[in-house]
């Protein structure tokens, strides 16, 4: 980020809060770095338990959730996140970053 850049910030002057919900250490860790870099405020969370706890206590402006998630996959956390009234209208970016290994290789960037 440069001293031209703006971040990205709520009107209240703190940063945006974003939970990411993913089994796989290596893409939470990915976007994580991203958007702290961009000076979000990020947690994370690696099973659906963990999301609703964090989701409850860290209060997210938006949620980036897998839905290949063992267990509980992400659509029942989905569904859990909707029913509660603290997380109801948090908006909820649905992930599949495991969709690139499952694709053909003709549809990935990969050569």
């Amino acid at each position: 980020m440069t001293e031209d850049t703006i971040a990205l910030v709520k009107p209240d002057g703190k940063p945006v809060r974003v939970l990411i919900v993913d089994d796989e250490p290596a893409i939470s860790e990915l976007v994580s770095m991203a958007l702290r870099y961009e000076k979000f405020e990020v947690r994370t969370a690696a099973t659906g338990g963990q999301a609703v706890a964090a989701a409850n206590e860290f209060v997210p402006d938006v949620i980036v959730l897998d839905i290949m998630l063992p267990g509980r996959d992400g659509l029942e956390i989905c569904r859990a996140l909707r029913a509660d009234p603290a997380t109801a209208g948090v908006p909820i970016i649905r992930a599949m970053a495991s969709a690139l290994r499952i694709m053909p290789r003709h549809l990935t960037c990969r050569d």
